[in-house]
């Protein structure tokens, strides 16, 4: 994947951030990332080309495919933590193992949607705006609500 990409990011970063977001991500050619956008360094962060990634995009780890449309304050998450043992505090359980999320070719993710690890959205999905995914979503699938439903396809 060529690394030819288009970025805003806000007056306050400094050099070394803009060299870390180049350093630890792939981004396809002619891909957009607004301000605020953050990434976790648990894992890989892979971002397909002719995107847009809105305002406040949060993505732990993912590989997002081309023409990829993420709404402003979409959480994209690949771990948990763990809470199985009621004798000590969730704090001091730690985090579950990293799980990707997998976003296919032409999806829309609306605004502030969260989407938990380890989901898969299909090809030309939708997912309405605050909808949490906590299951695969097929594709050219319309999805919303918490959890998020399949509501009808396109």
């Amino acid at each position: 994947m060529k690394k030819i990409y288009l970025i805003y990011l806000p007056d306050n970063n400094s050099k070394e951030d803009v060299f870390l977001l180049k350093k630890n991500i792939t981004i396809g050619e002619k891909t957009l990332i607004q301000t605020g956008f953050r990434f976790g360094l648990k894992d890989k962060v892979v971002i397909g080309k002719e995107c847009r990634i809105n305002e406040n995009v949060y993505i732990q780890s993912a590989i997002i495919g081309d023409h990829v449309l993420l709404a402003p304050n979409v959480a994209i998450l690949a771990s948990s933590h763990i809470f199985s043992d009621k004798s000590t505090p969730i704090v001091f359980q730690g985090d579950t193992a990293i799980d990707p999320v997998i976003i296919e070719d032409d999806v829309w993710v609306g605004r502030n949607v969260i989407i938990m690890p380890g989901i898969h959205i299909g090809k030309g999905a939708i997912i309405g705006a605050g909808a949490v995914v906590t299951k695969s979503i097929p594709p050219d699938a319309i999805a919303g609500g918490v959890p998020a439903k399949i509501l009808k396809y396109r």
